[in-house]
């Protein structure tokens, strides 16, 4: 559903692909509306739906954590698959982008841990030319 709905094939859902989203499940929305569904759901704050964004909506739901008049409600209920005309290869596509999604997060984890390092190893360079030159002014201070 995700793909059908992402017109600029760019992996997200923007306002206006959102909003023919919901024209077309019979649920349409204002623009206020559609604003405030991507903004509870939107982690990163750029304003549009990433994938992991949009299975987001399907959690909350089942969590019960959506308000039961929210467009998001709606977009979950008009969304549900059924296992008995849809088969196994829903899940199967469902999975495969939980896996690919969770290697999206492991990548971004691995890039946090290593800029991590490399500002430690700066901070200890400037510590060490510090330290240096502190020893270099003390030799022409006395």
């Amino acid at each position: 559903m995700f793909k059908l709905y992402d017109a600029g094939r760019d992996g997200f859902i923007d306002l206006m692909e959102l909003k023919l989203m919901m024209e077309k499940l019979g649920a349409p929305q204002t623009h206020l509306g559609l604003k405030s569904m991507i903004k509870e759901v939107d982690e990163d704050f750029d304003g549009k739906l990433s994938f992991r964004e949009f299975l987001l909506i399907f959690h909350k739901a089942a969590a019960g954590e959506l308000q039961e008049e929210s467009g998001l409600m709606a977009l979950a209920k008009l969304s549900e698959i059924d296992v008995a005309l849809e088969g196994v290869r829903g899940a199967k596509d469902f999975f495969e982008a939980k896996v690919q999604a969770l290697s999206s997060a492991s990548k971004f984890e691995a890039e946090l841990k290593a800029e991590q390092e490399e500002r430690k190893r700066e901070e200890e360079k400037r510590r060490i030319r510090q330290a240096a030159f502190r020893e270099l002014k003390a030799a022409f201070s006395t």
